[in-house]
């Protein structure tokens, strides 16, 4: 019975440690707080500069056109007689020292050329004197386009014979001084011009006698000569002065050019040193450099006319110069063959 009661005590210790327990609930997890987002009052500037507006700039005007010549004028002249203003315009413009002449190189049938832009065997203009009887010269030249076009036109130069280039006419202004008439004249080349350009106008030729007359009579290149276009080179930067004191140099296109060069006391012959001329241009969108482009002295009118936005005519021989304008060359010169 002891043994009984000692078994069911055991019995009852093993039962309660083996039995099942209940069990512990797991810890409850601590949420923390949701953070709250605050969002900044202001942001900070955008770094990204914005593309700017494109804006046109308009070309720059031509309101005119000052073709000068200095009659006799080889190309190396320019630098043996310090021609500084001359030299400025080829530094500032476009420029040629190869540019070519008509025959004969004389000065009537050769400035016929340069400003009817047709070879002498259209502008029948052959004789080299002033011979009124003889009338002007056959064709459309750039005063008759610009006059016809109501634009002011003005013609001064050193030789009356140029008198006959176009009908007085197609001109609003013209005057000569011509040393070999032997006659004193009240005013000068340079004041004349100067006059003119404070009056206006839209074309001008302006013609420089004196180193044509020095080359017949000391040589050409003589020291005498250059003397002379030193001295034309002074009186043109007078007008150029006075192109700028009225406010008209940026809006004016300067052409620089020569009838023909020449040779010991001469000229007219078939030959480099009496053919080959400078020919310059500086002025509104022009682009600066030397030419690689043949030019010719007829391509002194239709360039003019380019300019101006005149008509180029179609007897024409020359051609704008468009190489002098960054342009590329659309129509070429034909030469005149005698």
């Amino acid at each position: 019975m002891k043994r009984i009661t000692i078994l069911t005590l055991l019995s009852l210790v093993f039962l309660s440690s083996c039995g099942t327990s209940t069990p512990t609930p797991p810890p409850t997890a601590t949420l923390l707080p949701t953070p709250t987002i605050t969002p900044t009052s202001t942001l900070p500037p955008s770094t990204v500069t914005p593309a700017a507006t494109p804006t046109f700039t308009p070309p720059p005007r031509i309101d005119r056109v000052l073709i000068v010549t200095f009659d006799g004028l080889r190309p190396d002249a320019i630098a043996a007689a310090e021609m500084d203003n001359v030299i400025a315009l080829m530094q500032s413009g476009a420029y040629t020292l190869t540019a070519q002449t008509i025959m004969p190189s004389v000065t009537l049938p050769a400035h016929t050329s340069m400003l009817l832009g047709t070879c002498p065997s259209k502008h029948i203009v052959r004789w080299n004197e002033y011979v009124p009887e003889n009338g002007y010269a056959i064709g459309t030249d750039i005063f008759d386009l610009a006059h016809g076009a109501g634009l002011q036109t003005v013609m001064i130069t050193g030789k009356q014979k140029l008198s006959q280039i176009t009908e007085p006419a197609s001109l609003d202004f013209f005057a000569f001084v011509d040393e070999t008439d032997k006659i004193e004249d009240n005013y000068s080349l340079e004041q004349l011009a100067i006059q003119q350009v404070r009056q206006g106008f839209n074309v001008m030729f302006l013609h420089f006698p004196e180193g044509d007359l020095a080359g017949h009579e000391y040589g050409w290149m003589s020291q005498r000569q250059l003397l002379a276009y030193a001295y034309d080179d002074l009186e043109f930067g007078r007008v150029l002065e006075a192109l700028k004191q009225t406010g008209m140099y940026e809006s004016t296109m300067i052409i620089v050019t020569s009838d023909h060069g020449g040779h010991d006391t001469t000229h007219g012959h078939n030959q480099p040193e009496d053919m080959t001329i400078p020919w310059i241009i500086s002025g509104p969108r022009v682009k600066p450099g030397q030419l690689s482009e043949q030019v010719y002295v007829t391509d002194t009118a239709a360039t003019a006319a380019f300019v101006l936005g005149l008509p180029l005519q179609p007897e024409w021989d020359g051609a704008p110069v468009l190489e002098a304008f960054g342009l590329p060359i659309t129509a070429h010169s034909k030469p005149c063959i005698n």
